[in-house]
């Protein structure tokens, strides 16, 4: 089998508001474990280090000797499709109606069957998703007993989507692009930042994790100074990396560079909510106080579908942080990236408390 499209219906489907890119589609594996096991794997604990299959297969086997006990959940294992681009487009699609599509590829195997059956019940669009022949991208996301999550995902075997592979045809149409930083995906990310301007679609850019902007600082740097990329968001740990080494280095000062070379910029802060900043408008969110942390797995991903869907219905700076900081919280209540018809319930209630408008899905 070479590569072909998955999930097409017979109709051509309408273009996707918000169309993600994930040149490798990721099923994430996700545990709530002992912290021990974390001393005996590579890398530092909270991040998220890139491993080879063969680490990754012994971190699931040592999974099952390191789990914490729970009454929550059926299985001390959870596997669901992932990755931080599939997380927050899944999240606008199911918890805020807004319609939405992947570019990338997948493998031929069972792992990549279930991210497409994964996505497509939650309304995900896969016209511009390949099926090839290979392996696709799998994570080990290990969570500690008050919910901070190590991730070390399995990437440099699986099946890509090649920059000579995109089109205009796929962002045609589509309002907004999201994106996550990597420097494996840097010549695709180039790619289909150059292909987004040219079809008018605006280029949102996650920071993926501290270490990748550590290790790779310069690419970034010149990819946010093009100019080119419209919405970037960054936790406390990756804004601390953009800026180390300035003068003044702190979350502010990544946040005044962020908002100097992109329209919008927002620098999540976890428990202390974040801070955003628009042209000249610079606001502070508090997070919400009721939003009990079990896994902070896809926290981050979840709150850029909060804000994305604020920027979609024209709202305030300070109300796309708040409907962010709802959809942010939602996901950490529960074990994996997904957030729970549950959880999406309680969403809207946080939404109607602080008066924002609710997705038109709820009438």
């Amino acid at each position: 089998m070479g590569a072909e499209a998955v999930g097409a219906p017979q109709p051509v489907p309408a273009a996707p508001v918000v169309l993600g890119l994930q040149p490798s589609a990721l099923v994430d594996h996700v545990a709530r474990v002992d912290w021990s096991l974390l001393d005996h794997i590579p890398g530092e604990r909270g991040g998220s280090l890139p491993v080879a299959i063969e680490d990754l297969e012994h971190i699931l086997s040592e999974v099952k000797t390191h789990i914490l006990p729970s009454a929550n959940y059926l299985s001390p294992l959870k596997t669901m499709a992932g990755g931080s681009v599939a997380n927050t487009v899944r999240g606008l699609a199911t918890c805020f109606g807004v319609t939405c599509g992947i570019v990338g590829a997948c493998g031929d195997d069972e792992q990549g069957q279930l991210f497409l059956d994964n996505m497509k019940y939650n309304d995900v669009g896969l016209s511009n998703l390949k099926m090839k022949k290979g392996p696709t991208a799998q994570c080990a996301c290990l969570v500690d007993a008050v919910g901070n999550r190590t991730m070390r995902p399995c990437l440099s075997s699986a099946v890509r989507l090649q920059a000579d592979e995109l089109t205009r045809e796929n962002f045609r149409g589509s309002k907004w692009l999201v994106m996550r930083y990597g420097i494996f995906n840097l010549d695709i990310i180039h790619a289909a930042v150059k292909i987004a301007k040219q079809e008018g679609v605006f280029v949102s850019l996650d920071l993926a994790s501290f270490e990748m902007v550590r290790n790779f600082r310069e690419p970034l740097l010149t990819l946010l100074e093009s100019g080119n990329v419209d919405l970037c968001f960054a936790n406390e740990d990756e804004a601390a990396e953009l800026v180390r080494g300035e003068k003044d280095a702190d979350t502010e000062a990544a946040l005044e560079y962020m908002g100097k070379h992109c329209q919008w910029a927002v620098v999540t802060l976890g428990s202390n909510g974040c801070i955003a900043k628009h042209q000249k408008e610079m606001v502070r969110v508090h997070a919400i106080g009721e939003a009990q942390a079990s896994d902070a797995t896809g926290a981050g991903d979840l709150f850029a579908s909060g804000f994305l869907y604020g920027l979609l219905k024209g709202l305030p700076l300070e109300d796309c942080c708040r409907v962010g900081s709802c959809s942010g919280g939602s996901v950490i209540r529960s074990l994996g990236g997904d957030v729970t018809p549950e959880n999406r319930q309680w969403m809207y209630k946080q939404m109607q408390i602080k008066g924002l408008p609710l997705p038109d899905l709820c009438n």
